[in-house]
């Protein structure tokens, strides 16, 4: 039993939305993923996904996907993106498919650790940051707390932390996010949401203040999932 993350799946099973304007290698880029997946996963792995599944605007259009996703070996654990306007109740999600979980302001119990996690925002920063995003953005830190605390309140002292937006700004600097992951002593964040190399570049990873920071982004993973925790 391992535990694998891929983020950005993108799919597109129930809409038209081709995505090879963003580049050559989006091309059949759900075949790839299948390919990996499939290569990679077994029926006992786990496999985290931060965000951006699906192009569909409804659950109708959605359910084709998610079809899609339940075929593929392993348990999944899923969490919202900013392009994931079908989400809809997670009580209701939950109830799908039995080797799916729907994370929104809670956490999921895979063996010691909790995995906890929210959508998150874009972090302050010296380009666009309106009052909108500003309001976002301290809605979406008191979300990642409540999830947080739930894995506390059940005293689950270790925690990986699943969100689609990066943890920083584009100049890695400190956030209300990552203060947050080093006052709840968080082991690993991973999230998605970058795409191409300009921004892959702008992205938090290794090791930071104790913290294993990882993008999963599935064009900057080759469309193939990566081992978050060994067997």
């Amino acid at each position: 039993m391992a535990l694998y993350g891929i983020g950005d799946l993108h799919l597109s099973g129930g809409v038209h939305k081709p995505m090879d304007i963003f580049g050559e290698q989006w091309i059949q880029h759900h075949e790839k993923i299948k390919e990996n997946w499939q290569r990679l996963i077994t029926v006992e792995d786990t496999v985290l996904i931060p965000g951006d599944i699906s192009w569909a605007m409804n659950m109708e259009q959605a359910m084709v996907d998610l079809e899609w996703i339940h075929e593929l070996n392993g348990n999944k654990i899923l969490l919202r993106g900013n392009h994931d306007y079908w989400w809809s109740s997670v009580t209701k999600l939950n109830l799908l498919f039995e080797d799916m979980v729907f994370l929104q302001n809670n956490f999921y119990k895979y063996k010691e650790y909790a995995i906890c996690g929210t959508r998150g925002w874009i972090c302050p920063n010296e380009n666009k940051f309106e009052a909108q995003d500003e309001k976002i953005y301290h809605r979406e830190l008191q979300r990642l707390k409540l999830s947080l605390e739930e894995a506390r309140k059940k005293g689950i002292g270790k925690i990986i932390v699943m969100t689609h937006y990066p943890p920083t700004n584009d100049r890695l600097e400190p956030s209300g996010f990552t203060q947050i992951y080093e006052e709840y002593g968080v082991e690993k964040v991973i999230y998605g949401h970058l795409h191409g190399s300009e921004s892959h570049g702008c992205a938090l990873q290794g090791l930071v203040n104790g913290i294993e920071y990882r993008l999963t982004a599935c064009d900057y993973i080759d469309f193939s999932p990566i081992k978050i925790l060994l067997e």
